[in-house]
């Protein structure tokens, strides 16, 4: 009974729970339709008004405010020069407490805007032949491979003597200077280019400034950096050199522009000359650096001097020898890199 009882009550409450609703006019319109789209408003793509429609602004039209006006109706003084952070004059070591910012800061007193250029050759190298380097001197050693003793380089003294109780090891005979260890190559010692060491040496330029005019201009224009001009060492008669006298001109090329030059005369110079062999294989200095020489007819291949070759004389052109430093701490590796970057060896190749 209870039951039949509440079902009066649910049927007034559906009842008054209809009444609160609203008829809705049918409506056949789709919701993407072509009014909607003919109705919005057109965002062209390009401008209508041409940029040489703008007005022209004048002088008198802009509104110049002086400096010093500005400074008087400031209401507080800027601080005072002071103040200001300066980097420390000199650098005392990675233990003091005040250290120099990195030179890519501003602030830093060798700071070098840069860079603004990628030189292809430096790209190529990064990209490509620095993995390649890696995977052609891979050694693989298998597990277990004892390690080869390192090669004692400095001489004990013997116990002949009382005095040569804890003497310090004597250099390697024969040569008072030690020579950096080749080490395998990783991925943290790749060799890359340090920089471009090019010197002339003119001795007619003691009878005839002229020749150390055009060789300086020479080396200006082919590397972008101002020459320093050398002069005699020593005085040697049967030469007719003296010392001091103003004898030659030599210039570092470092950075990206080093990369640059490189590139310049791997595919530009190297494929002009004549017979050209390439690079003697014994050349080096032990330590990672590779040189070779350009003669007068040589250095006329350069982009700079033949593009304005009647601005020099012919005849006093000269020659340079060029010395290419690397990271590499051997001629082999450093030899590995010129390679790689299309220099080639001719005859018997000396590590």
């Amino acid at each position: 009974m209870a039951a039949l009882r509440d079902v009066p009550r649910a049927g007034r409450q559906l009842l008054g729970a209809a009444s609160h609703w609203k008829s809705c006019p049918t409506n056949l319109r789709r919701c993407a339709s072509t009014e909607a789209t003919a109705s919005a408003p057109a965002i062209p793509d390009i401008e209508q008004d041409s940029g040489l429609a703008s007005p022209i602004v004048t002088r008198e039209d802009v509104r110049i405010t002086d400096p010093r006006k500005r400074a008087s109706r400031r209401s507080h003084e800027l601080p005072h020069e002071r103040y200001r952070y300066h980097p420390p004059k000199y650098y005392r070591g990675p233990l003091h407490p005040v250290q120099p910012p990195p030179s890519s800061d501003p602030v830093a007193r060798n700071f070098s805007p840069g860079p603004f250029n990628l030189p292809r050759l430096k790209q190529t190298f990064h990209s490509t032949t620095a993995s390649d380097i890696m995977t052609l001197m891979y050694q693989h050693t298998p597990p277990g491979t004892p390690e080869k003793p390192e090669r004692i380089r400095l001489r004990e003294w013997d116990d002949s003597s009382p005095y040569m109780k804890n003497r310090p090891k004597r250099g390697p005979r024969g040569h008072d200077v030690l020579l950096p260890l080749e080490k395998e190559i990783t991925w943290q010692n790749i060799p890359e280019i340090r920089a471009v060491h090019l010197a002339i040496y003119v001795p007619k330029a003691k009878k005839n400034p002229d020749h150390l005019i055009v060789g300086r201009s020479v080396l200006q224009t082919i590397t972008g950096v101002r020459p320093e001009i050398t002069t005699t060492k020593t005085s040697v008669s049967q030469w007719g050199t003296v010392k001091g006298d103003r004898s030659g001109v030599k210039v570092t090329v470092r950075g990206d522009q080093a990369w640059e030059l490189v590139d310049k005369m791997i595919h530009l110079v190297f494929p002009k000359i004549k017979d050209w062999k390439g690079i003697s294989g014994t050349t080096g200095d032990s330590t990672g650096n590779i040189s070779w020489g350009f003669d007068s007819q040589s250095m006329q291949y350069f982009p700079e001097v033949e593009a304005n070759y009647s601005l020099y004389p012919s005849k006093m052109i000269p020659g340079c020898r060029v010395t290419l430093e690397t990271t590499a701490k051997s001629d082999r590796h450093a030899r590995i890199l010129c390679m790689s970057l299309g220099i080639p060896f001719y005859g018997k190749l000396v590590d």
